[in-house]
């Protein structure tokens, strides 16, 4: 199950973390035991999971159930995205409250209008200023415990300008949001500006293809930003590497060999630690005087 507390600490630590992207249990776990201290659990990818596009489609309760689905396969902190809350400040106040039940140790909520799209493709609208400070101003007064961490993300430079971007991850962080996600900057000198003008701890949106340049992380740590999220990573890995089987399997009528026994898949998602719960039990000694009557 996710550390939910860890989260605020290793972000009040000096550096930036860096949370890969996933979709499922198998890519949380992965991306854990590849020593990385945080998982993302990607909109985008979960959506695509469902045979969907990233434009809104899924439902709160799809969203929520997948998150904790992932929660429960890793001991690292999990980010979620949360899309627009689902709602006006009531669902959000929901919202919230359905993901920290799960163990997500944090979201994020954004300014477009639902139903939103991908923070790097075109036709997105966003809320008011005021609607969108309502919203953040709700999720932080719903969660539980100052432990779940709530980031406000906000789509405004694409539709309008850096400045009401700016503005608005300022007016977020004002209103109690923990940490701010400026979207889809569009050149490095835009990206290194964020961390600069906001006023608190940025998060940056890595998606290669996208708005914002690809550079190296470590750059982004220089720039002053305390999270790095890569949705697309698992998603991307899994599209190519199924493709690239599929095709081989298809001409070539083999089936791939596989580098490791089927045990030793299973030994990464727990197999030893459910193997000795059952011996335990099985070799537990009878109660006394626990015969039949």
């Amino acid at each position: 199950m996710t550390d939910v507390s860890s989260l605020r600490q290793q972000l009040a630590a000096p550096g930036m973390v860096i949370a890969p992207g996933a979709y499922d249990g198998i890519g949380a776990r992965l991306i854990e035991q590849a020593g990385f201290a945080a998982v993302y659990m990607t909109g985008a990818g979960t959506s695509a999971a469902r045979g969907y596009p990233d434009f809104g489609l899924l439902t709160l309760t799809e969203m929520v159930d997948n998150a904790a689905l992932m929660a429960r396969a890793i001991s690292v902190p999990l980010i979620a995205d949360a899309d627009t809350g689902y709602g006006n400040e009531l669902n959000v106040t929901r919202t919230v409250r359905e993901y920290e039940a799960r163990g997500v140790a944090a979201i994020h909520i954004e300014d477009q209008v639902a139903p939103k799209r991908c923070g790097h493709l075109d036709g997105k609208v966003v809320i008011s200023r005021e609607e969108f400070v309502s919203k953040i101003r709700a999720a932080v007064e719903a969660r539980r415990t100052k432990e779940f961490f709530i980031i406000a993300r906000t789509d405004a430079r694409a539709l309008m300008d850096m400045d009401e971007a700016i503005w608005r991850a300022n007016a977020a962080l004002d209103a109690g949001a923990d940490m701010a996600f400026v979207e889809a900057t569009q050149t490095l000198e835009e990206v290194a500006a964020v961390p600069k003008r906001v006023h608190g701890p940025c998060l940056l949106n890595v998606v290669p293809g996208g708005r914002t340049p690809n550079f190296d992380l470590r750059e982004a740590e220089a720039m002053g930003y305390k999270l790095a999220i890569l949705p697309g990573l698992m998603l991307k890995a899994a599209i190519e590497a199924g493709d690239a089987a599929l095709a081989d399997l298809k001409a070539t009528n083999m089936p791939p060999s596989m580098n490791r026994s089927v045990a030793e898949t299973f030994r990464r998602f727990g197999a030893d630690e459910w193997d000795a719960l059952r011996t335990r039990f099985n070799n537990a000694p009878s109660p006394a005087g626990g015969g039949q009557g």
